[in-house]
């Protein structure tokens, strides 16, 4: 029987049609027992040499897990992100690789909103003392008063624009390659955003090029006291850099979802000026669903595409 393997640390197999033509088409579905991000060798063990098809999280999906899995053909990310996928080695070994970066963005642009709300009102500081017999009356900002630059206005970036001037902030934004100016959005150098905005949102993908493209140099470049956040990926930011802007007071406060290892268990959490989830901006139930059935339905598409299944894609 033919191996079909889910390794995102959960999905709903239930309710998927795509699936359950899938199984019906003679497939064997194996998923992610960890129930959490794989390591390479996981991989390479739960996909054996049987596997022809797969629904990826982000785990690392390399040169050597692609020459160990010798008859996988479809590759589908539960996800908008690709930077895990060895996708030049992928090519190589003839694997067709798929995403769904339209299904997560409304949830990653609602969660962005929301840490900035937390960061400028210090709720979770408020919320920490609080719990300690403290009485606090901290003084935050007002959204609607702040300058916000959005590092790439894709998908997500481009929600978090229109919902940042729902609140009357004003937006500027970097993209090399999206015209900010066709979302009603101010377009900007990257250094004149570091300097002028109060609030800098990252939403740009992790390659070698934008590895740290927060570092030391870059952050004594932006305001005193302005906020930054990451919800996209971590190896954005140097992370020691961040921690000791904050530590100085260079920067208020900042907010991240993702880090460059994960799970993260680091010197970060021992910063107060720090909000830290853990990789949760697709997690609202209504994306997560969304993003679980484009999934499915891109790699049934993948298979029916290569041969591998019978039949029509839009079952």
């Amino acid at each position: 029987m033919r191996k079909l393997v889910i390794s995102t640390s959960s999905f709903d197999i239930q309710d998927n049609s795509s699936l359950n033509y899938l199984v019906n088409s003679g497939m064997h579905i194996v998923c992610n027992n960890y129930k959490r991000k794989l390591t390479e060798d996981e991989v390479i063990e739960l996909l054996g040499e049987d596997a022809i098809g797969m629904i990826a999280g982000i785990e690392p999906l390399t040169e050597r897990v692609f020459s160990s899995a010798k008859n996988l053909k479809v590759i589908s990310r539960c996800g908008a992100g690709l930077n895990s996928v060895a996708l030049d080695a992928a090519k190589l070994h003839g694997i067709s690789v798929f995403n769904t970066p339209e299904a997560p963005a409304q949830a990653v642009a609602e969660l962005t909103i929301g840490l900035m709300l937390t960061a400028l009102r210090r709720i979770c500081q408020t919320d920490r003392m609080l719990r300690t017999n403290e009485w606090p009356r901290m003084q935050g900002q007002l959204f609607a008063a702040q300058t916000v630059g959005i590092i790439g206005l894709g998908h997500i970036g481009k929600r978090v624009a229109h919902l940042s001037q729902a609140f009357n902030a004003a937006v500027i934004a970097h993209d090399p390659y999206i015209d900010p100016t066709l979302h009603g959005v101010d377009s900007v150098l990257l250094d004149e955003l570091f300097a002028k905005a109060d609030i800098i949102s990252l939403h740009l993908p992790y390659t070698t090029d934008t590895h740290h493209l927060l570092d030391a140099k870059s952050i004594a470049c932006m305001k005193p006291g302005s906020i930054i956040i990451n919800t996209a990926r971590g190896g954005l930011i140097d992370e020691s850099a961040l921690d000791e802007a904050l530590i100085s007071g260079h920067l208020g406060m900042a907010a991240l979802d993702v880090f460059e290892h994960e799970p993260y268990y680091g010197p970060l959490i021992k910063n107060d000026k720090l909000i830290l989830t853990s990789h949760i901006g697709s997690l609202a139930k209504e994306s997560r669903k969304c993003m679980e059935l484009e999934a499915a339905e891109n790699l049934l598409k993948g298979l029916i595409n290569s041969g591998l299944i019978k039949g029509q894609a839009n079952v």
